[in-house]
């Protein structure tokens, strides 16, 4: 059951701009699969998805795991999620507009940058844990030239 729900996610994703986790469970409920947020939630975060901008829009598409495409996304969706990053010790504050962190934290998470120890995201911040206060020094003022086009 879960591997065709999962087929059609994929599918629903591909035929319809989906933009919220509530969209999902309507288009799934009305193919037939009975299914609670706390599932589709589930299913977005095994399959891997993100929330990306296309044509305007916010909506769920698949992962890329190709590096070089993974860089583009990185670069795409924080351009435009990000509005400032700042860090305290080893800590990285990384603010985004609301709705967006989930999003940006899975594309940053996927680049498996070194001396991350590890990523947590809300609905308009992330938090990312470094393994000491240089490297989240030297983090900060990459992304700022990265991301957002400035030195820090």
């Amino acid at each position: 059951m879960k591997a065709k729900r999962h087929k059609k996610i994929l599918a629903l994703i591909t035929e319809h701009e989906v933009e919220t986790q509530e969209e999902l469970q309507q288009l799934l409920q009305e193919n037939g699969f009975n299914v609670t947020q706390a599932t589709v939630s589930r299913d977005i975060k095994e399959l891997k998805l993100i929330k990306t901008l296309q044509d305007g829009v916010y909506r769920y598409v698949q992962s890329v795991t190709d590096t070089s495409m993974s860089s583009i996304k990185f670069e795409s969706i924080f351009t435009e999620a990000v509005v400032k990053i700042d860090y305290s010790g080893n800590t990285i504050a990384i603010k985004c507009h609301t709705g967006l962190a989930n999003a940006a934290c899975a594309v940053f998470d996927a680049m498996e940058i070194d001396n991350v120890v590890g990523t947590i995201a809300g609905d308009d911040t992330i938090f990312v844990l470094m393994r000491n206060e240089n490297s989240a020094n030297l983090l900060v003022k990459e992304l700022y030239l990265t991301v957002l086009g400035q030195v820090k």
